[in-house]
């Protein structure tokens, strides 16, 4: 039986308390962005993992984006960022650019067919963040049923997922309604795979050599195979939460899915320590 917690106010303990417990549980938790909605589950988790891409109606060929509370997490996940998507990271984060990178190897989670990247997004919401800072990086893509339009306010994404979800947080209306714009950062140059919240030239008067195959006026397709490498979102599927978007993306560079506290630190388990997967 699903729960509904407000995630708005000040009375927020009840909803913390709610989802971190169905995140170690490896269930899977509804939350809300600053893009769309996103279902969660703990990136550590490989069962959780494969619960949400079957509540989605999503194969392993399309990984979720992961979720990180702060900017100083990128290099606990990923390796070998270059300076050009530092800069778009520095500049975008918190917000709606997820980005695809080499993943750590040491790392013991099963995202998906990643291709050994994932795709990263540091999420422009207050709660969200502060949520990751307590359960660590998730995988998040948006709070729809694959082929569906993505979730902007926790009812539909409820009318959708419906029992599959442990924990539904209402956040009210998604403010962003738009996925991430998703950047492959593998290459030898920055690549925008999606055109989502932010535009090629945003992302140009950072990085001029970004490239792109995309129409500059192209908007993002819900879902034609991303959302979104692997969290809006998207690598992943969130990714980049979506992010939780959707438009795939792909974590091997195809497809890709696709989200406050004051702590720094990166927010990731060390190989040792993490969940069995």
């Amino acid at each position: 039986m699903s729960e509904r917690f407000d995630f708005t106010g000040d009375e927020l303990a009840p909803a913390y308390r709610a989802a971190v417990d169905a995140i170690e549980a490896g269930d899977l938790v509804v939350l809300p962005t600053d893009t769309v909605y996103g279902i969660a589950a703990d990136a550590f988790k490989a069962d959780a993992v494969q619960r949400l891409l079957d509540a989605k109606g999503r194969g392993r060929d399309m990984p979720p984006p992961v979720l990180i509370s702060v900017v100083e997490s990128l290099d606990a996940l990923a390796t070998d960022v270059p300076e050009a998507g530092r800069k778009l990271c520095e500049k975008f984060w918190p917000g709606p650019l997820t980005v695809i990178c080499h993943a750590q190897g040491s790392l013991m989670w099963d995202l998906g067919e990643t291709q050994g990247t994932v795709a990263l997004r540091v999420p422009d919401h207050e709660n969200t963040r502060e949520l990751l800072s307590r359960t660590g990086p998730l995988a998040v893509s948006s709070a729809n049923l694959s082929g569906q339009p993505a979730a902007l306010d926790v009812y539909d994404a409820e009318a959708q997922l419906l029992d599959s979800v442990a924990v539904y947080l209402d956040g009210g209306v998604a403010t962003g309604g738009q996925p991430s714009t998703i950047v492959d950062l593998t290459g030898d140059v920055p690549h925008i795979v999606r055109i989502g919240a932010l535009s090629v030239q945003q992302i140009r008067e950072v990085v001029p050599e970004a490239t792109t195959d995309l129409e500059p006026d192209e908007k993002p397709q819900d879902e034609q195979p991303q959302d979104e490498k692997p969290a809006d979102e998207t690598v992943q599927d969130e990714k980049p939460a979506d992010e939780p978007t959707e438009a795939p993306v792909e974590a091997s560079k195809e497809k890709i899915d696709d989200q406050p506290g004051d702590e720094k630190t990166a927010d990731v388990r060390p190989a040792d320590e993490a969940h069995d997967s």
